[in-house]
C-alpha cells in the first residue's frame, strides 16, 4: 500500500484489516466504507472525509486526525490510545465500548455524538460543540469544557465533579441528575442548575 494518499474517492470498498500505520491521508472522500479490524497506528490524516464508515476493532492508536470528518461513523470495539483529533467533526459518530485512553481533542464539531459511558476525566473539551451529544454516565471530572457548546446534550448520570464549566452554553440539558460537586461555573449556569433542582430564581 501506498505511503501516502493524496485525494482519492472511495465508495463501499472494504479496507478490512488493511495496514494504514505511519501512512498519510490527505484530502480523501470515503464513503460507506468498511476499515473493521484496520491499523491506523500513527497515521497521518488531513482533510479527509469519512462517511457512514465501519471502524470497529480497528486500531488508531497515537494517530493524527487534522480538519477531518468522520460522519455517522461506527467506532464500536476501536482503540484510539492516544489519538488526537484537531478541529474534526465527529457528528453522529458512536464509540460503544471503544478505548479513548489518552485521547486528545482540540475543537471541533461533536455534536450528536455518542460517548456514553467513557472515562474522559481531565479531557480539554474546551470550545467543542457537543450539541445533543450523549455523555450519559460519562466520567467528567475535572475535565475542561470553558465554552463548549452542550446544547441539549444528554448528562443523565454524568459524574462533572470539579470540572470547568465556565462559558459553557448548557440550553435545554436537564441537570437534575448530574453530579457537580465542585465544578466551577458563572452565574448564568448557577441560575439554569438552580431551576433544574425545582429553585425559583427572582431577580
Amino acid at each position: 500500500m501506498s505511503a501516502e494518499w493524496i485525494d482519492r474517492d472511495f465508495v463501499e470498498e472494504a479496507f478490512v484489516g488493511a495496514d494504514f500505520s505511519l501512512r498519510e491521508l490527505r484530502g480523501c472522500r470515503f464513503s460507506a466504507c468498511s476499515f473493521r479490524f484496520a491499523n491506523f497506528g500513527e497515521a497521518r490524516v488531513e482533510g479527509c472525509t469519512f462517511d457512514a464508515c465501519d471502524f470497529s476493532n480497528a486500531r488508531l492508536n497515537s494517530s493524527t486526525h487534522r480538519d477531518t470528518a468522520y460522519l455517522n461513523c461506527q467506532f464500536g470495539n476501536a482503540s484510539l490510545f492516544g489519538a488526537t483529533f484537531v478541529g474534526c467533526k465527529l457528528v453522529g459518530s458512536a464509540f460503544p465500548e471503544a478505548d479513548l485512553t489518552a485521547l486528545a481533542i482540540k475543537g471541533g464539531d461533536w455534536s450528536f455524538a455518542s460517548l456514553r459511558g467513557h472515562d474522559l476525566a481531565r479531557l480539554d473539551l474546551r470550545g467543542v460543540w457537543l450539541i445533543e451529544a450523549d455523555l450519559a454516565e460519562c466520567k467528567l471530572v475535572k475535565a475542561d469544557l470553558r465554552d463548549a457548546d452542550l446544547s441539549r446534550a444528554v448528562l443523565w448520570n454524568a459524574d462533572l465533579g470539579e470540572a470547568d464549566l465556565r462559558g459553557a452554553t448548557l440550553d435545554g440539558v436537564d441537570l437534575s441528575f448530574v453530579k457537580l460537586k465542585g465544578a466551577r461555573i458563572d452565574i448564568a449556569q448557577a441560575i439554569i442548575i438552580a431551576e433544574s433542582h425545582g429553585a425559583r430564581v427572582e431577580v
